[in-house]
């Protein structure tokens, strides 16, 4: 493969369902014809009234530790990012949300918006690059996660097309920012390393039908902002696109983002920094197996010209309710970084914003290494708890993280050890209005 050719195949097969044929009796040919079927009532106008009633109110906080029974001198899960505290506990979100959907179902043109902000120490992750990206320089901090318009077209396809213009967080991937849409409390190395974050631009999904959702936008990058400090690459076009199949019981999202994503400086003198591609590209499928049991694989690729760097893997989720209140799930990673340029432990609180600008930072790494992991959670949903807490959800989980090839990156002493054992435990609370 050349090491500016990127190629994505997926192949999906989908079996149609066939319906009998009734047939009339010949001795009640008098019986009297069957009543029309009554067609479906038109959707209801919106209104202004009706707008602002369908805006939600929300929020949640998540706190929780991850305990590393070989307690790393500089105290560092490796790998983990967002669970890369050990033995901390760690206020990681206090989120507020106001949002308004739009109604797939609505005719003409339906509008919404989401605004979502947090305080906590994943905000130091997550920053938008130029947008108080050091604000502060402790282990909390705020950020914007989300300030987008949307709309509804009823146009033009059956299912009508959903535009998203501002900043939002990407649709790449399995896992996400906000914990409510988690099983786990650690995330992936793929949600770590291999795909983006959030980004501003555009994003239009085209319902063609009930079976083919196309994606294209066009953002300013990965984790990048508009305008002075937004990211050096940030006028630059960057590709975000690609497609949804939806089966009865199993639906497909192949999307990529294409773009030049590296800091002024980082690479060698004459080399266009602006003609070195990085492609991010994820594959989901998800199989509802049956009522209970939900398969979710992920595959990842990731590439960047500029440091002739690639990476990439599959992760396999399974998800079990063993009662009303309990739900079991595993999750199985092999992820590759074959040049040891992605993956990192983040020492300080601005090392990975610091480290995505190009700045001074204290991060390191364990050069080319394939990292496996295994993990396995339970999400515990008390019932019968009072009006202000209902919802809450309880998510232990225990990991084994395994370097299979390359280097050693765990270890009391960093470096020291190909194995690394975490018990993590998050409380997700929602915050009500």
């Amino acid at each position: 493969m050349s090491h500016r050719f990127w190629t994505l195949l997926s192949t999906a097969a989908a079996a149609s369902l066939l319906a009998g044929a009734a047939f009339a009796d010949d001795q009640a040919s008098t019986a009297a014809p069957a009543a029309p079927a009554v067609a479906p009532a038109p959707p209801a106008p919106v209104t202004l009234d009706s707008w602002v009633s369908s805006i939600k109110f929300s929020g949640h906080v998540e706190v929780g530790a991850t305990m590393n029974p070989q307690s790393p001198q500089n105290g560092v899960n490796f790998g983990h990012v967002f669970t890369g505290r050990s033995n901390q506990v760690d206020l990681n979100q206090v989120a507020l949300t106001i949002e308004r959907d739009t109604d797939p179902k609505a005719s003409g043109i339906d509008f919404g918006f989401k605004l979502q902000g947090m305080y906590g120490s994943d905000s130091q992750i997550t920053h938008f690059i130029g947008e108080g990206d050091h604000s502060s320089s402790s282990r909390n901090a705020f950020d914007l996660v989300e300030a987008n318009l949307t709309a509804h077209l009823a146009y033009f396809t059956p299912g009508g097309i959903d535009v998203k213009v501002g900043q939002f967080s990407t649709p790449l991937g399995n896992e996400v920012i906000d914990p409510t849409g988690n099983f786990f409390y650690s995330k992936s190395y793929i949600f770590n390393f291999g795909i983006p974050l959030k980004h501003t631009g555009i994003l239009v999904t085209t319902h063609v039908n009930s079976l083919l959702d196309v994606y294209t936008g066009y953002t300013t990058g990965v984790n990048t902002s508009l305008g002075s400090g937004g990211g050096y690459n940030d006028g630059q076009f960057h590709f975000l696109g690609g497609i949804g199949l939806n089966f009865k019981n199993v639906t497909v999202l192949a999307l990529t983002h294409i773009g030049p994503e590296n800091p002024a400086g980082s690479l060698p003198e004459g080399v266009n920094i602006h003609d070195q591609m990085r492609y991010l590209t994820d594959v989901l499928v998800t199989w509802h197996v049956n009522d209970k049991l939900t398969s979710v694989t992920e595959l990842n690729y990731i590439r960047d010209d500029g440091f002739d760097a690639s990476g990439g893997g599959v992760a396999e989720y399974l998800t079990y309710p063993i009662s009303p209140i309990v739900t079991a799930g595993f999750r199985a990673e092999v992820w590759r970084d074959a040049q040891g340029f992605f993956v990192a432990g983040f020492p300080h609180n601005l090392d990975f914003i610091n480290l995505e600008m190009g700045l001074p930072n204290s991060a390191y790494g364990a050069g080319p290494t394939t990292y496996g992991a295994l993990t396995f959670g339970l999400n515990i949903k008390p019932s019968h708890l009072p009006k202000m807490i209902d919802g809450l959800t309880i998510r232990p989980e225990i990991r084994y993280d395994r370097a299979l090839a390359g280097g050693s990156p765990f270890g009391d002493i960093p470096g020291s050890d190909k194995n690394q054992v975490t018990i993590g435990i998050d409380i997700v609370a929602p915050i009500t209005f």
